[in-house]
């Protein structure tokens, strides 16, 4: 019998469960540990990290928020600038109406139909959240561009306008000033017409024999404002020649002070009114006739003058004078007017003594002082005498 002989088998398996265990014991500990080498991360470094990471995304998201909030004040701007420039379109539509020019309308009306459609691309824009077309900041500047454009051309358009109503203005102004002459030429000519016919009609009724204190009474108010027309034209007369009003109204009544600037008119009408009544009370009141020609009678001289008086009152008196210079409305005109102008007074406004030297001589001027003083002084106050 062969000897029993030990079996290897047991050593083998011994050997392969240590091999087993080794094996196992590696891909534990590499299944334990992080891939590669690393080391650990210290808890304040990811800390730090972690706020770093933090901040970095509010910057994203406050430059987000900074974006959206630039293009919505860029969009606000455009809007406010296209509403501007429909305004100032508007506004050119209008002008071309007054007057109308059918050109200018056509292209008003199509300027406000495009500015109508940019505001209506605006309102979609809005709607749809499509804002940011372009760089807020440049959308900014161009609104700002478009926005003082369109101002400018309706201030443009407003000057035009106020142009065109200065315009108009100032032609009614022209209008109406000729009017006025045309007015002031006529009332001229009618107080001419008065003062040499039609001035006395109170007495185109009344016999000297039937007159009566009432009638005497008329005629003296419509001379007081013959005085007082005359006393108008004097004064203009002294403001032509430069004089000092005031001083001439205090040398005449100086020790009256006068408030209102236009009462001193008051002091040339009772120097006016004192120099022409002056020798009233004289039965022939500065009327140098021929003693002769003229009646011895009281009563009968009052009819000689009232004849004399009724036949200047239907023509005209420098013509008269002309062709009747010995008249006794003419000797009464020549001693009224040398004792009323003084020689310095007339050349003061004519800048001679002619007209003192024709009426010296029997000569009648055509001026406009010496008609005035003629028809609106000496003619009435003749008639208050007679």
């Amino acid at each position: 019998m062969d000897s029993i002989r030990p079996s290897p088998a047991p050593n083998r398996s011994r050997i392969a469960k240590t091999f087993q265990k080794v094996i196992h014991l590696k891909t534990a500990t590499k299944s334990r540990s992080s891939p590669g080498f690393c080391l650990p991360i210290p808890q304040e470094k990811q800390r730090c990290c972690e706020s770093r990471q933090f901040e970095r995304e509010c910057a994203e998201e406050a430059m987000e928020e900074y974006r959206i909030r630039a293009g919505l004040e860029a969009f606000v701007a455009k809007l406010f600038a296209t509403v501007s420039a429909v305004k100032a379109a508007y506004a050119e539509l209008q002008m071309a109406q007054f007057p109308y020019n059918d050109e200018a309308v056509q292209s008003a009306d199509q300027a406000v139909v495009d500015e109508l459609k940019g505001l209506s691309e605006l309102k979609r824009r809005f709607l749809k959240n499509q804002i940011d077309s372009s760089p807020p900041h440049v959308t900014l500047m161009l609104a700002e561009i478009q926005e003082q454009q369109s101002l400018m051309k309706t201030y443009e358009i407003t000057m035009k306008k106020m142009q065109g109503e200065i315009e108009n203005r100032e032609s009614r102004i022209s209008s109406l000033q000729e009017q006025l002459k045309d007015i002031i030429q006529n009332n001229k000519t009618l107080e001419k017409k008065l003062n040499a016919s039609g001035s006395f009609s109170v007495l185109d009724n009344v016999k000297l024999s039937d007159s009566s204190p009432k009638d005497f009474i008329l005629v003296l108010h419509y001379a007081l404002r013959s005085v007082r027309n005359f006393v108008k034209f004097f004064i203009r007369e002294m403001e032509s020649a430069n004089w000092d009003i005031e001083a001439a109204a205090n040398a005449i009544q100086p020790d009256i002070r006068f408030i209102n600037r236009d009462h001193k008119a008051f002091a040339f009408e009772s120097f006016v009114c004192r120099e022409i009544f002056a020798g009233f009370n004289d039965p022939n009141f500065s009327v140098q006739t021929n003693e002769q020609s003229l009646p011895k009678e009281n009563h009968q001289r009052r009819i000689f003058f009232f004849e004399q008086f009724k036949k200047l009152r239907s023509v005209n008196l420098i013509h008269f004078l002309k062709q009747n210079p010995n008249s006794s409305f003419g000797k009464f005109l020549k001693s009224k007017y040398l004792h009323f102008v003084h020689p310095k007074m007339e050349f003061s406004f004519s800048g001679n003594l002619n007209q003192r030297k024709m009426v010296n001589s029997g000569e009648y001027p055509e001026t406009e002082f010496f008609k005035s003083f003629a028809e609106r002084l000496a003619f009435t106050l003749f008639g208050i005498f007679i």
